[in-house]
Formats: structure tokens, C-alpha cells, sequence
């Protein structure tokens, strides 16, 4: 089986922001996309993208989950970055027609089309490093992808590091570069101590991890960093937490030292895990830190994780009724 995005629909969608308006989207052919090499995002990272998913329910239809939060938050990416702002309009519809053109090729559940829209400066300066592109392109890919837990879900082993993920003021943004930035931490972790993601933890605040955020189960309380600039703002967070308190949970949005994370983690009863687009929710076994490894709980994928999970996916895949709006009929 190819492994997660790396099969594409042969066409993307395509609008380019040029003398102050956007072209009409277009359907072009998805192996390639040219620009002059002195492209703004080529040489100041002038890019973002965004992750959401389209899901076929049982009669058939074609539904994709929280569209408005993804597009919402491509607009704002796009305004941190100083990218030309986003007809939200525009991308939503673009999103839509590429799926509806591409519906015979979403997956049965377990299975989802994963839906790439992506905003990159183009304007060929490079000598506007403190300066942004008055020219962009955004596009949207299509990826047809399986059950991301194929082969089980297996518990993960994160290394809690002194350190964050990216600069304060950009965690909220979605961007390439704050995914680059994590890359050596996470490669050294997994070298070192056979880690599979590193929990950025700054002067001991409990943040998120080189792709995900961070959740804490104890008993009937999920505990999680309170919104602010410094990490990314999670869709998948945000619906997660939204279900656990509609299960009667207690939601606890404030900040998590390293300290309280891992006396809560030796609780029989505790667990741990990372939300994000992919595989909604993975279950944590094992932290790390200062040479020492601290079994979450039982060190398994708990039960919580697995119901929350559960009632994630069966919205998605229309098996629950979708009482909060989330999901978009596209055909």
C-alpha cells in the first residue's frame, strides 16, 4: 500500500493573485506548477497550507468535515504571513469542485480523500526579504488515502525537549517553515532514545509536538494548552473537545507544566494522546525526559482515547448524527 499523501488526483485547482485580484480557478493537469526561481516562498518561505478531510457515507454522498475552520484558518495564515488575503468564498468553492470532480475516487471509511489547499508567494523578488509578495498562487490537491491505522495503533514514545517548536509569534500559523524547524529535533529524538515525535515543552510549558497537539486524559478530565500565538489551533483539537464535553467531560484549556504532565502520567487511569487531521487521535505510551521514560498510564491506548475516537470518525463517516454542523455536503 503507498504510504499517507503520496498519491494525487491527476488535476489540482489553481487561482493566482495578480494585479491586485484573483483569476478565476482553473482545473490544470497536477504533476507540476511553474514559477520563476526567484519566486518570493522560495527564498522567504512565504507559505501555508492547510488539512481537511471528504468522507463517503454509506448512500453514497460525499460530505467534508469542517471546511469553515480550515478555510478560516487558511485566511489567517495567509494574513500572518502577509500573503494576499483569501477570497474565502472562492477557496471554499474551489475545495467543492475539486471533490465533486474527483468523488468516484474517494475511499469507503475507513479510507478519506485528504484535501491539500496551499498559498504560496510568487512574486519574483529577491531582494523583498522584508517585504511581502504582491503576487500568490493557491491551489488544492487531492489525496486518496487509507486507514491510517492499518496496521494497529500503535502507542507512541515522545520526547518531552526543553524547546519550542517555532518562533512564539508563528506557531498559529500553518506553515511550511515551523514543520521544517522541527524536522532535526524529531530525527535526533528518534536517533538517540527511539522516539517517534518530540513534545515541545518550553521552560517547561507542555505545548505540542512537530505535528500535532497534545491532549491529557485524566479520568473525566481532558487537560490541554489554552489557545494563544505560540501553537497551532487545532481543528481536530477543537472537535475533540467539543465531544468530550458533550460526553459530560471536564475540559481544562490552561497551561501544563512537565512537572504536573508527568505525576498525572503515573495515575493508572491516565492517559495521552495527539490529535490531528490524519489519525484524529493516536495514543501516547511513553514520555521521555532527562534520560528517564514514564509510562502513561497503563502505557496502551486507552479507553477514552479510543471512544473520543470513535465518535469522531462515525460522524464523519455519517454513522452519528451531526448535531454540531460539520460536515458539507458536496454531492
Amino acid at each position: 500500500m503507498s504510504a499517507f499523501g503520496t498519491v494525487f488526483s491527476p488535476e489540482m485547482i489553481v487561482s493566482r493573485f495578480e494585479n491586485n485580484h484573483w483569476s478565476t480557478p482553473q482545473f490544470v493537469a497536477a504533476d507540476s506548477i511553474v514559477m520563476h526561481p526567484g519566486a518570493h516562498v522560495l527564498h522567504y518561505s512565504s507559505t501555508c497550507f492547510e488539512g481537511l478531510k471528504a468522507f463517503r457515507h454509506a448512500d453514497g454522498s460525499i460530505h467534508v468535515f469542517r471546511m469553515d475552520k480550515n478555510v478560516a484558518r487558511m485566511a489567517q495564515s495567509s494574513e500572518l504571513l502577509s500573503l494576499p488575503n483569501v477570497d474565502t468564498t472562492m477557496l471554499a468553492a474551489m475545495i467543492t469542485n475539486m471533490v465533486r470532480r474527483f468523488a468516484a475516487d474517494v475511499p469507503n471509511p475507513p479510507g478519506s480523500m485528504y484535501i491539500r489547499p496551499t498559498h504560496i508567494g510568487t512574486e519574483a523578488s529577491i531582494g523583498k526579504a522584508a517585504a511581502p509578495s504582491v503576487s500568490s498562487m493557491l491551489y488544492v490537491l487531492l489525496s486518496p488515502v487509507g486507514d491510517y491505522f492499518a496496521g494497529g495503533a500503535k502507542p507512541l514514545r515522545l520526547l518531552l525537549e526543553d524547546n519550542a517548536r517555532c518562533a512564539p509569534h508563528m506557531g498559529m500559523v500553518k506553515s511550511g517553515g515551523n514543520y521544517a524547524s522541527a524536522l532535526q529535533p524529531i530525527m535526533k529524538a528518534r536517533a538517540a532514545v527511539q522516539a517517534d515525535q518530540v513534545l515541545f515543552c518550553p521552560n517547561g510549558d507542555v505545548q505540542e509536538t512537530g505535528a500535532a497537539n497534545f491532549l491529557l486524559i485524566d479520568g473525566n478530565e481532558i487537560i490541554t494548552k489554552a489557545l494563544d500565538p505560540s501553537f497551532l489551533h487545532g481543528v481536530t483539537r477543537d472537535s475533540i473537545l467539543t465531544l468530550a464535553r458533550d460526553r459530560g467531560m471536564k475540559v481544562s484549556e490552561r497551561q501544563l507544566t512537565v512537572d504536573e504532565l508527568l505525576e498525572r502520567a503515573a495515575k493508572p487511569d491516565c492517559e495521552a494522546a495527539l490529535s490531528g487531521t490524519a489519525a484524529v487521535l493516536t495514543p501516547v505510551g511513553t514520555l521521555i525526559h532527562d534520560g528517564k521514560e514514564y509510562q502513561v498510564g497503563t502505557g496502551l491506548g486507552g479507553n477514552t482515547t479510543n471512544a473520543l475516537r470513535q465518535a469522531l470518525n462515525e460522524i464523519q463517516w455519517g454513522q452519528a448524527s451531526d448535531s454540531h454542523g460539520w460536515l458539507t455536503k458536496v454531492c
